[in-house]
């Protein structure tokens, strides 16, 4: 059976002090008890020396701290902490919880007129991942950070997923994985998180179709691309963006159709759909303009398409809806009438459609696409669309590098039709040249390349056996990432 002894103080008979016997030992309270200092009591030889007690609930707003206290910053806006009045061997520290003090600058504000390292200011903590503990020393220094550190480590784990889909692919290139989706599927992420988990991708739209008769080129497809610092040694284009972070889930993905032909003379060609992958939205081109009235305006999007040959209207707006950095550029406008009534070219991803400026010229080249190897090729996607063009001398528009369709012309008087553009994952197709009377369709747009159709000439015949425009290109998605 124990005993207990309940008093107000344990003291040195001789000078009222806390005992503190050598060779023996004071064993104040039981397993799992709490001992707790009174109000204004402090202690010494035991507890905290040098370190903080760190609160678990981080703060989301400004506050003032208190002496021995550590505290978790998760700011979704610049923050302030406010120091407490310094006493020598005051102490506290800060940690930043959300890893975004690159984004929202931490504030440390002094007491009153008091220092931070010698100076009457406030300390800002600009880095992610930053922690810091802070000291009160003395007047002159007043509070000195005597630990400055930047926690990377974050349980960052490898990407684990499948692709689903009957068109799409998983392939492995030296540590990494190359998802390639030519048609709708799921990118399931079984497993992974943190900075390894982050994706390089390119998410590119169907291209917008060109319109029959004497028609503009088609708008490219919207290109957009990311790129993960650490995803290995391939080189993105210049319109690289920063990768898409992943987590475990199933994430969608649509490849936007290329625009179809109308099918109905002098209208224009139909734009592109999207193509979108988690949060990322490439906008499909705009279809070329055709014939005469009111089908000779091109449409926006991705891409702008072509104003037709008939018209002087400027070409259809690129970068429809706008994102940063752009997806796509301007059409091209048209000559304007006879004699050769040349198609302005379609917009590519990296140039705006050829705007002709004089009816006697050949038709508009498309904008050419842009380059990147993020699956190990060299291509180019995205291309503009040929501009059509009727008779004498001079040439169908060649489609843009990235898949364009080439325009196509009637060579009564010589010339011959645009070419496709090349450097893609398939060709666009050349247009055809032939009599005015015979078919002077504009070339197609390579297959998943984002590529606008070619314009088409014009001929006495019927239609569709005469001036019909090329189709646009389906869209693809690419995701890259490290998986061990």
């Amino acid at each position: 059976m124990s005993s207990k002894i309940k008093v107000d103080n344990i003291a040195d008979q001789g000078n009222n002090n806390l005992i503190n016997k050598c060779g023996s030992t004071i064993t104040l309270g039981a397993s799992g008890d709490t001992i707790e200092l009174a109000s204004g009591a402090s202690q010494s030889g035991f507890g905290r020396s040098g370190s903080v007690n760190w609160q678990t609930t981080p703060k989301t707003a400004t506050f003032t701290a208190a002496d021995g206290e550590g505290y978790f910053i998760n700011s979704g806006s610049a923050l302030t902490m406010n120091l407490p009045a310094g006493s020598a061997g005051a102490i506290v520290a800060v940690s930043d919880y959300a890893r975004n003090f690159a984004t929202y600058n931490f504030t440390v504000s002094p007491n009153g007129s008091e220092k931070i390292g010698g100076i009457p200011g406030s300390a800002t903590l600009d880095i992610n991942g930053q922690a810091a503990t802070f000291v009160y020393v003395d007047s002159t220094k007043g509070w000195i950070n005597v630990q400055n550190a930047e926690d990377t480590e974050d349980g960052a784990a490898f990407i684990s997923a499948t692709v689903s889909g009957s068109c799409n692919t998983l392939a492995t290139c030296g540590d990494f994985k190359i998802a390639t989706f030519k048609g709708p599927g799921t990118f399931c992420v079984a497993s992974g998180g943190g900075s390894k988990a982050i994706v390089s991708y390119l998410v590119v739209a169907g291209g917008g179709a060109a319109g029959n008769n004497l028609s503009g080129g088609g708008g490219a497809g919207g290109f957009r691309e990311g790129k993960e610092p650490t995803t290995g040694p391939y080189t993105a284009s210049p319109l690289a963006t920063t990768g898409l972070q992943m987590s475990p889930g199933a994430f969608p993905i649509t490849i936007g159709g290329g625009g179809a032909v109308p099918t109905c003379s002098s209208t224009n060609g139909g734009s592109g759909s999207n193509s979108v992958f988690s949060t990322i939205i490439s906008a499909g081109g705009g279809g070329g303009g055709g014939g005469s009235g009111a089908g000779g305006n091109a449409l926006d999007g991705g891409s702008g398409g072509g104003t037709t040959g008939y018209s002087t209207n400027p070409g259809g707006c690129g970068n429809t809806p706008p994102v940063s950095p752009p997806q796509g550029q301007d059409g091209g406008r048209g000559g304007g009438g006879a004699p050769n009534y040349p198609g302005g070219g379609g917009g590519g991803a990296g140039s705006a459609g050829q705007y002709v400026g004089s009816a006697n010229g050949p038709g508009g080249q498309g904008g050419n696409g842009v380059q990147t190897n993020i699956d190990g090729n060299n291509y180019y996607w995205s291309g503009g669309g040929g501009g059509g063009k009727y008779q004498n001398p001079g040439n169908g528009g060649p489609g843009g590098l990235g898949g364009g369709g080439g325009g196509g012309q009637c060579n009564a008087a010589g010339g011959s039709a645009g070419t496709g553009g090349g450097t893609a994952i398939n060709a666009g197709s050349a247009g055809t040249s032939g009599p005015p009377s015979g078919p002077v369709a504009g070339g197609a747009a390579g297959a998943n390349s984002g590529g606008g159709g070619g314009g088409s000439g014009h001929a006495g015949g019927p239609y569709p056996a005469g001036a019909r425009g090329g189709a646009g290109g389906s869209g693809i998605v690419i995701i890259r990432y490290k998986f061990q």
